[in-house]
């Protein structure tokens, strides 16, 4: 990224000193897992730290951003992770997981690692901010989304860039036709599979995403404007697709995403606790009763209330709330006090510290 600056024009004199290459290469708020922030965005600021006093107003925005970033990790990824980690690991073990088992893993899974993730962002971003420096936002509510090219502009929005600036135009963009424009689509979202890890899996959700943005183009270009999905239906189809795409993402093997997918479809049955049966007897001519749903955890009758309780607070902050950049004084103060007991808990309490899920890619 440094030498792709180095080579513009307009970044040329900026990125070329060796002071500031040095500073912004060790900046620390951004090494491990991003923002992915350009050189020429940040060494210039660096450049003027020194002569710029720094404002309360710069320190009070940084505390508040990594305090909400926490809040994220602490309270909302790590309620998630237990859910996602039983419905995957099942899988794996060849478990065939019934609807409800494989719907709750993958839920649980998509909000856990938008929290873990965006809360790492918020907390890269209010480091900076500490120091007068100002990183570019890295979410912007994606699955709020309307189509699968808006999600790329919401979803880690720096690396979304990259690909596009050091990927997607190198390779042609859409300069030589429909053809070539899709075929550069798939290439860079292969690649941008690959850059989370070398397996299999990746590249599949990273020709998942290709494919989807394929069918995205051709729709754009050739559905008339009648047939265009209302709002809803085209949020819940978006929303739709980034889940199914998070199954290969998640499993540890190709064989567990197959089984996932399996019971997200219904192949492996519906099923419900005896107990929730007998409270609601018409439930049991749709679903077959069991003692318990073992992906789920444990033997209380209470597991499947609980997951449910806690995937919808975490879908209703996820799509009705406004996201910590757009949040208001207000919004954010009330965040921090609503979650500030809890991270306490997380912090002293919990039984296993949870590393951050990028860390891992």
């Amino acid at each position: 990224m440094m030498l792709s600056d180095a080579r513009t024009r307009r970044s040329r004199r900026t990125v070329r000193d060796f002071l500031g290459y040095a500073n912004c290469v060790g900046f620390f708020a951004h090494l491990l897992a991003g923002p992915l922030v350009r050189p020429s965005e940040i060494i210039p600021q660096i450049a003027r730290a020194p002569q710029t006093a720094l404002q309360a107003q710069d320190l009070a925005e940084g505390l508040t951003r990594i305090l909400l970033g926490l809040a994220k990790k602490l309270v909302l990824a790590d309620s998630f992770a237990p859910l996602a980690n039983r419905g995957f690991a099942a899988a794996d073990h060849g478990m065939a997981l019934t609807l409800i088992e494989a719907w709750v893993a993958i839920l649980a899974f998509a909000l856990q690692v938008y929290f873990d993730f965006s809360g790492y962002s918020d907390i890269a971003v209010g480091l900076a901010r500490l120091f007068g420096i100002r990183f570019p936002e890295n979410f912007d509510s994606p699955y709020k989304a309307m189509s699968i090219r808006d999600f790329w502009r919401r979803w880690n929005m720096t690396l979304s860039r990259f690909l596009r600036d050091f990927l997607y135009v190198p390779l042609g963009g859409n300069r030589h036709g429909e053809a070539r424009r899709y075929l550069n689509l798939m290439l860079t979202m292969l690649l941008g599979g690959l850059w989370h890890g070398a397996a299999w899996r990746f590249l599949l959700w990273g020709g998942l995403h290709g494919l989807y943005l394929i069918i995205n183009h051709i729709w754009d270009r050739a559905a008339p404007r009648w047939l265009r999905l209302p709002r809803p239906f085209a949020q819940g189809l978006t929303l739709l697709a980034v889940l199914f795409a998070w199954v290969p993402f998640r499993a540890p093997s190709m064989e567990a995403s197959v089984s996932m997918l399996r019971g997200l479809i219904g192949l492996n049955g519906f099923a419900l606790p005896t107990a929730l049966i007998a409270l609601a007897p018409p439930l049991g001519w749709i679903a077959r009763a069991v003692p318990v749903l073992p992906a789920l955890g444990d033997a209380r009758t209470l597991s499947l209330p609980e997951a449910i309780a806690l995937l919808a607070l975490g879908w209703f902050i996820v799509l009705a709330l406004p996201n910590v950049a757009q949040a208001s004084a207000r919004w954010r103060g009330a965040g921090l006090l609503a979650s500030f007991g809890l991270m306490i808990q997380a912090l002293f309490f919990a039984g296993i510290a949870q590393p951050f899920l990028y860390f891992r890619f």
